[in-house]
């Protein structure tokens, strides 16, 4: 049987569960297209899709529901190909992420990254010129992922400084990405807190999730509470 985007959509339709379906809408506000397959049923249909006709799957692939572009994602992730190639299918998927749980969870599907550093890095540079939501929480949370290393601090924190756009999902990316260092690179960190252009509501939710997270011991935590900026809404 051919496999295709009609008949993955049949598929995933079969699949739905009620009650995640209510649960996965309250995790996403505004999103209403969502049927309702749990992650792990999603990647084991990810699987078979690959073994059979992945590239015949992806050109007619839709994108109605939620579901169906996080499986589209998730074939990306996992199908083997060339670098190029998957950089120009990472590039074709990216305007079709519209929500933060697509946009993450599709990167936790890029474990290629790990082996290929500087290529992907170069690769991200552009999304973090761009002015749409998703490309830039995309180039951040591949930071946050794969980048939380020595060799890529200073750059780091040079592209969250250069960062200026509104979107809630673009300032929180940046804060729990600013956590992730403090965790791992504490010095380093704390030194940038301290010489910043990170905006007010920006920075103060750095500061929270850093606060927030178990690793920290309770006087740093009172010293990073300590930094927080006045007159933010």
């Amino acid at each position: 049987m051919e496999i295709t985007g009609a008949s993955v959509k049949k598929e995933l339709l079969d699949l739905r569960d009620e009650q995640y379906q209510k649960f996965s809408r309250s995790l996403l506000p505004g999103t209403d297209n969502v049927i309702g397959v749990r992650l792990p049923v999603l990647r084991k249909l990810a699987k078979e899709i690959i073994k059979k006709d992945w590239e015949n799957y992806l050109n007619t692939a839709e994108d109605e529901y939620f579901e169906e572009v996080m499986l589209q994602g998730i074939v990306i992730g996992l199908v083997d190909v060339s670098l190029d190639r998957r950089f120009s299918l990472i590039a074709d998927f990216m305007p079709k992420i519209n929500n933060w749980s697509t946009c993450d969870s599709f990167i936790t599907g890029l474990k290629f990254t790990k082996k290929n550093e500087k290529e992907v890095w170069q690769f991200l540079q552009p999304f973090f010129q761009s002015r749409r939501t998703y490309e830039i929480r995309f180039g951040v949370v591949m930071i946050n992922s794969y980048f939380v290393k020595p060799g890529y601090i200073k750059s780091a924190f040079a592209i969250f400084d250069d960062l200026n756009h509104e979107d809630y999902y673009v300032k929180m990316a940046v804060a729990w990405a600013i956590s992730t260092f403090y965790i791992h690179y504490p010095n380093e960190t704390r030194d940038y807190l301290h010489n910043n252009k990170l905006d007010a509501f920006t920075f103060n939710k750095a500061l929270q999730k850093i606060t927030e997270s178990r690793r920290i011991d309770s006087d740093t935590k009172t010293m990073i509470r300590g930094l927080k900026r006045k007159n933010c809404n």
